[in-house]
């Protein structure tokens, strides 16, 4: 048995779904295969000396003296085989409760502001604890919102604080799923312990997890701190971690798009694969925010109609390898 015979249950709510395929089973193939050869050929920087030492038992190469590691195709495919296709995004209350996986759709804010538009001044000023309040009760009205991503940073509250006041916040104003994001292992584990204690324990978290962690492979190909120690950290918790690929086409990736997406999907697989190395099952989940970089603005315009077919792509990537799939828009 391999990863192409991983069950694959596609029972339960669908959103009406558009017949829209850009890379068709002859593509997903070859981008698959692409992959592959670059995991193994080429490899991927990581610089954690930890995550260094789980690949190297897992059957990885590891450069000697080099933070390189190449990903035999037997690790990635065991990996992949091993990686859950459906996860429970439990909610606070049991009662928005989202089952991440097969062909089910659902939605989430976008995240990570800076800056607010104030509805009673009128003034674009940077964003507030108060705001990440009103914003997440707003979001847990919203029948078509089934989860909740930190949707501003509190600019009000010292910066070495601001995931920890904006977690708590988060968590007494939403009872549906939280994304969140962590810089460090440490910061994960405070996570960990305020959640546990919201349902009654570590246990508790592991039946029912009310929160994941959003991370970020560093483009082109590396996985710079803290995304080794938040794929290892979650992997023990039984916490999802969201890999969102940040490639930018024509600056941090090749200028097409095929070589971009082999990029993001070797980027993808390679934490993935740290994560099952660490613990066998971890849940992760297949995320993206690839698009294209705008060489004259040099900017990464989230609203180009790249994002658009990268994010396509990614979709049926994910469902290709059977894993859950989470994708940004503009």
């Amino acid at each position: 048995m391999g990863w192409r015979d991983k069950p694959r249950d596609y029972d339960g709510p669908r959103a009406p779904r558009l017949a829209f395929d850009v890379l068709g089973s002859k593509g997903r193939e070859a981008i698959h295969e692409a992959t592959l050869e670059v995991l193994a050929d080429v490899g991927v920087r990581v610089a954690c000396d930890e995550a260094l030492d789980v690949l190297d038992r897992g059957g990885c190469v590891v450069e000697p003296g080099s933070q390189t590691v190449r990903f035999p195709r037997r690790v990635v495919e065991e990996a992949l085989e091993s990686a859950p296709g459906k996860i429970l995004l439990a909610s606070r209350d049991g009662q928005h409760d989202y089952l991440m996986g097969g062909r089910s759709v659902g939605y989430t804010n976008f995240g990570e502001g800076t800056k607010v538009y104030d509805l009673e001044t009128g003034e674009h000023r940077d964003s507030t604890l108060e705001d990440l309040g009103r914003i997440a009760r707003l979001c847990d009205a919203l029948e078509m919102v089934e989860t909740f991503e930190m949707a501003v940073t509190p600019t009000d509250v010292p910066p070495e604080e601001a995931y920890l006041e904006g977690f708590v916040t988060t968590l007494r104003n939403t009872t549906k799923h939280v994304h969140a994001g962590v810089d460090s292992a440490e910061q994960l584990e405070k996570l960990v312990e305020i959640a546990a204690a919201v349902v009654g324990g570590r246990e508790g978290l592991r039946r029912r997890p009310i929160f994941s962690v959003d991370t970020c492979p560093t483009s082109p190909l590396s996985l710079y701190p803290p995304t080794p120690e938040i794929m290892m950290g979650c992997a023990r918790h039984g916490i999802a971690s969201n890999v969102i690929s940040m490639v930018m086409a024509g600056a941090t990736g090749p200028i097409s798009l095929g070589g971009t997406i082999v990029t993001h999907n070797a980027e993808v697989l390679s934490a993935l694969t740290l994560a099952q190395l660490t613990v066998a099952g971890a849940p992760v989940i297949y995320g993206s925010s690839t698009t294209t970089f705008d060489l004259w603005h040099a900017t990464a315009p989230v609203g180009a109609p790249e994002l658009g077919l990268v994010s396509a792509a990614v979709a049926e990537m994910s469902e290709l390898y059977y894993l859950p799939c989470w994708v940004a828009g503009g």
